[in-house]
């Protein structure tokens, strides 16, 4: 049953969508080749697979909360699939709650995530409503988002190879997004998540827009992504110009870029700024940059001043220019001195956050760059913890927790439990 065919939506009649009759899947065209090389072999990916889950509440329990999002009309809570005992993330809307252009925004993204399927892209294959609640269900990102570990073990910013791995993930999902004619516009470090077994995803597909126009893929468009104020510090200058230019896939490139600075620092670049002086700053050509490189406009590529010791120094930093007073995060200490980057690392910088669109690299060139060259091809678990530590994964609970909402109730409810469970309060996912 569609999610919008529900006897507690009153004001708008809907029709019921099969969303399989919409799209053709072609899943296999995906998952039978080209599979990340940012993948680790132990544990399966049967932890990541939750098609065989039953769409039944009952089956549920809810444990701890995860996080908020679409205008806090979603929570996002850890879950235990009581048959099977699989932990699972799952987001409920009220949809009594939403209005019409919100369950339209909620549709797009049911439909995408049937449309969408890639190793290093969180889709959402188990849909399913229960009274006024859409419930979708996704694997647990047991290390959470990118976010969420700078904030809790990275506050400095994160090692260079941790950056790699957890990049080269993201732009394997945006080489797949921009091949099928799609802009996600929406990159940022609480849309790169980290599953307990080490794979990168990449989410917000809430913002992602087509360039599909009559069959044909154009090479700009001109609409504002939804909540586009959460997004000022990591959209592209065209992006934010709104003329006649429009944007395209490179827009993306962009804000990839602003993401590297977010996990060298743990800051985000131009978070400091109102919103107007940042609109400024990047169309002159002012962008973020590390710390152990003077800010400078982009189109003075030949001035720029690499790393005194080229290697990866575990800890980053970067500014935005005229902005280095106030960090993205008040409990954020700052960095006590400049850290040394590699060579590499500024070169990518540099490369995504060009002025011009045409002069950024594609995903696809981006894979081949020289910074990626650390992502090995094969991973062992050590390894893995070793880049990861001190963080730990979500899910470890007791099997003995009582359950939240495994019964079914002689009346049912438009909204979900409470949870009982003590848990940490801190939210490890961000879904605005």
């Amino acid at each position: 049953m569609s999610f919008l065919d529900c006897s507690c939506i009153s004001p708008t009649q809907v029709q019921p969508i099969s969303i399989e009759d919409q799209y053709e899947d072609v899943s296999h065209q995906y998952l039978s080749s080209d599979v990340s090389e940012c993948t680790f072999t132990w544990g399966g990916a049967g932890s990541d697979d939750i098609t065989a889950l039953s769409a039944n509440s009952a089956h549920y329990q809810l444990l701890s909360e995860l996080g908020k999002g679409f205008n806090n009309l979603s929570q996002v809570r850890m879950a235990r699939h009581t048959p099977s005992r699989q932990l699972v993330a799952v987001k409920n809307t009220n949809l009594d709650e939403c209005t019409e252009d919100e369950l339209l925004q909620l549709m797009n993204e049911v439909l995408l995530s049937r449309l969408f399927r890639h190793p290093n892209l969180l889709t959402s294959r188990l849909v399913f409503s229960s009274c006024c609640q859409l419930w979708v269900l996704t694997p647990l990102m047991g290390y959470g988002s990118a976010d969420s570990l700078l904030r809790t073990f990275f506050p400095d910013g994160m090692s260079e190879s941790l950056i790699a791995y957890l990049l080269h993930g993201v732009l394997k999902a945006l080489q797949y997004l921009h091949l099928k004619g799609y802009v996600h516009r929406g990159v940022k470090a609480s849309h790169i998540l980290l599953s307990g077994e080490g794979r990168v995803y990449l989410s917000g597909l809430h913002s992602v827009y087509s360039m599909m126009r009559d069959g044909k893929k154009v090479r700009t468009v001109f609409d504002m992504p939804h909540h586009s104020p959460a997004l000022l510090p990591w959209l592209s200058p065209e992006l934010l110009r709104q003329d006649l230019h429009g944007y395209g896939v490179k827009s993306d490139i962009y804000s990839l870029g602003i993401v590297v600075c977010e996990l060298v620092s743990g800051r985000v670049p131009f978070q400091d700024m109102p919103p107007t002086q940042m609109l400024l700053q990047k169309l002159r050509g002012s962008h973020c940059c590390l710390l152990d490189v003077a800010p400078s406009p982009l189109g003075e590529l030949g001035g720029l001043k690499v790393s005194r010791s080229g290697v990866d120094s575990g800890i980053g930093e970067s500014v935005a220019t005229g902005s280095l007073t106030r960090t993205a995060t008040a409990e954020r200490p700052q960095s006590p001195a400049p850290k040394n980057h590699s060579a590499t690392l500024h070169n990518l910088v540099q490369l995504c956050l060009q002025q011009q669109p045409d002069c950024r690299p594609s995903a696809s060139t981006l894979l081949t760059h020289a910074f990626f060259k650390q992502v090995k091809r094969h991973h062992t678990r050590d390894s893995f913890l070793s880049l990861m530590y001190p963080a730990v994964p979500l899910g470890v609970s007791s099997p003995d927790d009582p359950p939240v909402s495994c019964s079914p109730t002689p009346t049912p409810s438009c909204h979900p439990p409470t949870s009982s469970i003590a848990h940490p309060t801190e939210v490890v996912w961000d879904f605005s």
